[in-house]
């Protein structure tokens, strides 16, 4: 019922930016946190920036001060800003949606990927 969809990705050279917009639709109860993850070939899909209902933020180590994660809470989208990129950010980035369904339960929702390739 939920769809999650990424976009943005694309071909951009080192030192460059992108942005990546993930918009989430239909019938949503309460959105507790939204992030991005992303999985480059043959290594294990890792978090890049979430960002939860309360506005907190986590980055990891390789993107902090380079990316930014925020949000449109009106529209269920989430945005990463990347600047600075590298050779190294090349993945598949994809957007998970983590929607609390009750007082103690979670459901993820995950979008189907966008393609980020950054060269040198």
């Amino acid at each position: 019922q939920v769809r999650v969809v990424e976009s943005g990705g694309g071909l951009v050279q080192a030192r460059g930016s992108l942005r990546l917009s993930c918009a989430a639709s239909g019938s949503i109860f309460s959105i507790n946190a939204m992030g991005w993850y992303r999985q480059a070939p043959g290594k294990q899909r890792e978090l890049v920036a979430g960002i939860t209902s309360g506005a907190g933020t986590d980055y990891a180590d390789s993107v902090r001060g380079r990316f930014t994660i925020s949000t449109d809470n009106t529209k269920n989208t989430v945005y990463l800003q990347m600047n600075s990129l590298k050779p190294e950010d090349t993945a598949v980035y994809y957007c998970r949606i983590r929607e609390r369904t009750g007082p103690v339960t979670l459901y993820d929702y995950w979008g189907q990927g966008t393609q980020v390739t950054v060269s040198s």
